[in-house]
């Protein structure tokens, strides 16, 4: 990765030394383990954060303008102070904004910035590199504040809370933020509709924000009319002796195709929460026992009613997954992941055939502790916690997978991280 200390003082020109003040932080990439198909703001989700990182360089401009700098790709882009607002046009800079925002909206005392960013996080495999973007810039903000000697009270979870808040002001066109829209219409379905698209996930920032290394974290996210009730859980690896393996299948998604049929899923989940909602006024579905599910069968259709049952299931599963982890029962761990994955594919129907063979080599292997699709669906990867002796026996079976389906995987190796910190420049 590039030295974002040197590149930043490169770019705007800064010497070394205190005159000008410069903060640097870092945010991790994170991984979804189990929970990602549900509700973004009312689920259970089993992460942890993972050891590819964006790392952010900020100093204080006399002026009002905001001036952005990609290091990796040589791109600018800058704003000003009254016009902080998203753009198309600056692509990669919108994830900065939300930062900048959530400090001005607490009221500290923002004029313009120099921000430099570069990473190591890999694109479009489900790692959240757009979030570690933000919640880097957002704790080097809160660095360079502390510098000026500002007081900065907020916790880690609020951090959180506050930045997807000001994501979803900055990306929404209407300016309304997820929690509003559900407040808005909170007897109605739309409601409904609110937690079930709300976007990037609240999971994502708390990943983040307050996993550490050699953990998982289990989340609770819920949100009601006005505020967002989070628990979260923090839990010691077992896998010490494994390797975490990152497949990348490849597989082009194929535009509009894609989009359509996750919207379809998203319209059966409403479709199916709206249905138990009539016994559970206002309930999501971490509030509907399976027991409730398997009663109200019969006002299911067939395809909502899997559709409902993946979702029901996967939350029992984050359970199962977090206690098996706790006893460093390994083989019970892994038949929950597997349980999953067959749930991804036969209820949920977002994998693929590639997808699936990527797991069932996995599975093959004894000494495997898991492997399961991870992110939307439709192609995308596998994760694989494996034995470290058996970990190039597992890439030595890839080898045909060109050779069967035409696409070249690729494997990344990954370790459980810490959060999102101040770091040196």
């Amino acid at each position: 990765m590039l030295d974002i200390g040197q590149c930043h003082r490169t770019e705007y020109e800064l010497t070394y030394g205190r005159s000008i003040p410069v903060a640097f932080a870092e945010a991790p990439g994170r991984i979804h383990f189990l929970g990602d198909q549900g509700e973004p703001e009312n689920g259970y989700f089993l992460s942890a954060a993972v050891d590819r990182y964006i790392h952010v360089a900020v100093n204080m401009r006399k002026d009002n303008s905001f001036r952005f700098f990609a290091a990796d790709l040589g791109e600018r882009k800058r704003s000003t102070l009254a016009n902080l607002k998203y753009r198309r046009e600056d692509r990669w800079a919108n994830h900065i904004k939300p930062a900048i925002l959530l400090f001005l909206e607490m009221g500290y005392p923002l004029k313009g910035m120099n921000f430099s960013f570069c990473g190591d996080i890999p694109q479009h495999i489900a790692l959240a590199s757009s979030t570690a973007i933000e919640v880097a810039a957002a704790t080097a903000i809160r660095s360079l504040l502390q510098k000026q000697g500002l007081n900065i009270q907020i916790s880690d979870v609020d951090l959180a809370v506050k930045l997807k808040i000001a994501h979803d002001t900055m990306f929404a066109q209407t300016g309304v933020s997820s929690v509003q829209m559900s407040s808005a219409n909170s007897n109605s379905e739309s409601s409904v509709s609110a937690k079930i698209s709300g976007g990037t996930a609240l999971a994502d920032y708390l990943a983040l924000i307050l996993t550490r290394k050699d953990h998982f974290l289990q989340i609770d996210t819920s949100s009601n009319e006005s505020e967002y009730n989070l628990e979260t859980n923090l839990i010691k690896s077992p896998f010490s002796r494994f390797r975490f393996l990152l497949v990348d299948s490849r597989v082009p998604r194929l535009g509009t195709g894609v989009e359509s049929e996750l919207a379809s899923r998203k319209d059966d989940l409403l479709k199916g929460l709206a249905i138990l909602s009539k016994k559970h006024k206002g309930a999501g579905f971490k509030d509907i026992a399976h027991t409730d599910l398997i009663e109200a069968i019969g006002h299911f259709p067939e395809q909502i009613r899997r559709r409902s049952m993946h979702i029901v299931d996967e939350i029992d599963r984050v359970k199962d997954a977090v206690d098996a982890l706790e006893r460093s029962d390994l083989a019970s761990f892994a038949k929950t992941i597997y349980r999953s994955h067959e749930s991804i594919r036969d209820l949920f129907e977002i994998s693929c055939p590639e997808i699936d063979w990527l797991v069932k080599r996995a599975q093959e292997i004894e000494g495997a502790a898991g492997s399961r699709m991870t992110g939307i669906g439709f192609g995308g990867c596998t994760y694989t916690i494996i034995r470290r002796e058996l970990a190039e026996e597992y890439k030595r079976r890839l080898e045909d997978y060109e050779r069967i389906f035409g696409f070249r995987p690729v494997i990344y190796e990954f370790k459980l991280a810490t959060r999102a910190r101040v770091i040196k420049g």
